[in-house]
C-alpha cells in the first residue's frame, strides 16, 4: 500500500459521509454497485463458508481483508494510518468500502464469502450478523477485554454485547453528537457564558438571546430521504438526560414501549426549545425545510441570524471554507449539559464504526483486529482532521487544532457514553417511523402522544 498525501478539508467532508449517521444506511436500500477498492483487490478469495468465523482470506496467506462503509478520502486516511503497520508486520491490509454498506456485508455473508474484517458503522447491524452464531467471533476470543475497558470512553462496548452478554466488535474510531456550536466572538462578546451546569441553564441564556433580538437556536432537519434524523437526535439527547443512561438501553432494546411516559417527557422537553417563543430561528415550521449541513451558516453572517446548533463534530465538514480554515479562531464548542432532576452525570451521545472479526481461523487477521481497536491507532488519520479515537488514552496532541481536542476532552471526561439510538432499533423504526413521526410531531401535525404511539405499533414482532 502506498502512502498518499491528504487534504485535511476533503477529509473533513468525507467523514460527513459516514459519521452524520449510521442512522443513514438502511436495510431496505437495494445494492448501488458502487464500492471502492483500497491498493488490494478486496474480491475475497477466502472459503466459503464452513466453520464458524471462517472467511476471508486463507490463514497464514499475508493478506487481510476489510470492508467499511467510507470511501474517497476518508479511504486514503484510513489507508495513511496502516502504512506502518503493515511494514512492521508484513501483512497486506486490503479495504474495500461501499456506501451502501448493509446491503454489501449481508450479501457477502450469505453468499459464503466474507471478508476477514468487517467495520460497522452500526451497532445494531453487526449484533444481527452476530445473531447466528457462525458467523462474526466474540473479541474475548482473542481481545484482552480488561485491557478495553480500561481505554474506551464507557458505553462503547455494550453497544455491541448481546442480552445474553456475548461482545461481538470493538470500536475503531468515534462520532460525537452532543455538542453546542457557537460563532466566535460574537458569542463570548455579547456576553454569554460558555459553561453550564444544566440545560435549565441554558435555556435562560437562549431566552436572554431572543430578548436581545436573536433566536438562539438554529436547527434544521432537511437531509433528502433521511429527513428527520436530527430530529430524532434531539429526542435522543434528552432521554439521556432527563431518563438516564438505563432506561435509555430500555428504550432502545423495546424493554419499555416507545410512548413510555419517560419517553413523552423527554419530546415534550425537546418541545420546549423547538416550540418555544422565538427561541429557534424561522420557527418551527421552518426546520423542516432548512438543510441540516447549512442550517449554522446563518451564525457567521454579521450581525449572525443565530447563536447555537446542537449537532456532532462532522458538521465542521459543512461550515463555511473561511470557518473551516480558521477553525480555531471562528467558533467554540461545549457539550449540551445535563438536567436539573434528570441523569446525575454527564452523558454523550454519538456513533462510530465497529470492527468485527469475520475470520477466526486467521491470527493475521486478529493482529490486524487488536491494531485497529487499539488506543493508538489512528494518530495519521488524526493529524489529517476528521476522525476521533474512542480512547479516552489517545494521544490527543495528534488532533490538528483546539477545537478537536476539545471536544475529545469533553467526551473524555463524560460519564457515560451512549450510541445514536435509531442505529440500534429495528431498521423499521431507527430509520423509518422514528424519522418521519420527528417530522410530523415538529409541524404539529400531530400530538407527542399521538406520534409516539404510533412509531411504538410500527415496531416489528
Amino acid at each position: 500500500m502506498r502512502a498518499r498525501t491528504l487534504l485535511k478539508t476533503a477529509a473533513s467532508v468525507a467523514a460527513v459521509a459516514a459519521l452524520t449517521t449510521g442512522c443513514l444506511a438502511s436495510g431496505d436500500e437495494e445494492p448501488s454497485g458502487d464500492s471502492t477498492s483500497g491498493s488490494g483487490s478486496g474480491s475475497g478469495s477466502g472459503s466459503e463458508g464452513g466453520s464458524p468465523g471462517a472467511g476471508g482470506s486463507e490463514p497464514g496467506d499475508g493478506v487481510v481483508e476489510v470492508f467499511g462503509a467510507f470511501g474517497a478520502a476518508e479511504q486514503e486516511a484510513f489507508e495513511e494510518a496502516l502504512v506502518a503497520f503493515e511494514e512492521d508486520s508484513g501483512i497486506d491490509i486490503q479495504y474495500t468500502g461501499n456506501a451502501d454498506f448493509t446491503t454489501f456485508i449481508r450479501s457477502r455473508v450469505q453468499g459464503g464469502d466474507p471478508p476477514d474484517i468487517a467495520l460497522f458503522p452500526q451497532p445494531g447491524l453487526l449484533l444481527d450478523i452476530a445473531s447466528d452464531g457462525e458467523t462474526l467471533v466474540p473479541i474475548d476470543e482473542f481481545l484482552e477485554r480488561d485491557v478495553l475497558d480500561e481505554t474506551l470512553i464507557p458505553g462503547f462496548l455494550e453497544a455491541t454485547t448481546d442480552a445474553d452478554g456475548t461482545t461481538w466488535g470493538a470500536p475503531m474510531r468515534m462520532a460525537v453528537k452532543s455538542l453546542v456550536w457557537v460563532p466566535k466572538p460574537a458569542f463570548t462578546d455579547a456576553g454569554y457564558p460558555l459553561e453550564y451546569a444544566s440545560l435549565q441553564e441554558l435555556m435562560t441564556t437562549a431566552e436572554t438571546i431572543r430578548d436581545d433580538g436573536t433566536a438562539p437556536w438554529c436547527i434544521g432537519y432537511e437531509s433528502g430521504a433521511a429527513t428527520g434524523w436530527v430530529g430524532t437526535d434531539w429526542l435522543e439527547e434528552m432521554v439521556l438526560r432527563t431518563a438516564g443512561p438505563d432506561v435509555y438501553d430500555q428504550w432502545v432494546s423495546h424493554e419499555i414501549p416507545f410512548n413510555d411516559p419517560q419517553i413523552a417527557a423527554a419530546l415534550d422537553a425537546y418541545g420546549e426549545i423547538v416550540f418555544g417563543d422565538g427561541l429557534v430561528a424561522g420557527g418551527a415550521n421552518a426546520v423542516i425545510t432548512t438543510p441540516f449541513g447549512t442550517t449554522f451558516n446563518a451564525a457567521f453572517e454579521e450581525p449572525p441570524g443565530c447563536y447555537m446548533m446542537r449537532n456532532g463534530n462532522f458538521s465542521t465538514g459543512f461550515f463555511p471554507e473561511n470557518v473551516q480554515a480558521d477553525l480555531d479562531g471562528t467558533v467554540d464548542v461545549f457539550v449540551l449539559p445535563p438536567s436539573e432532576g434528570g441523569y446525575d452525570g454527564q452523558p454523550i451521545l454519538g456513533g462510530g464504526d465497529l470492527a468485527g472479526l469475520l475470520n477466526g481461523e486467521d491470527d493475521e487477521a486478529k493482529e490486524v483486529m487488536a491494531f485497529l481497536t487499539a488506543d493508538t491507532f489512528g494518530a495519521e488519520w488524526a493529524q489529517a482532521g476528521g476522525w476521533l479515537s474512542p480512547h479516552a488514552t489517545f494521544d490527543a496532541t495528534n488532533y490538528p487544532d483546539e477545537t478537536t481536542k476539545t471536544i475529545a476532552e469533553l467526551v473524555a471526561n463524560a460519564d457515560v457514553f451512549r450510541f445514536d439510538a435509531s442505529d440500534l432499533m429495528p431498521a423499521e423504526v431507527g430509520a423509518g417511523t422514528f424519522w418521519t413521526g420527528m417530522v410530523e410531531w415538529t409541524t404539529g401535525d400531530k400530538t407527542t402522544d399521538e406520534v409516539l404511539t404510533e412509531i411504538e405499533e410500527s415496531w416489528p414482532e
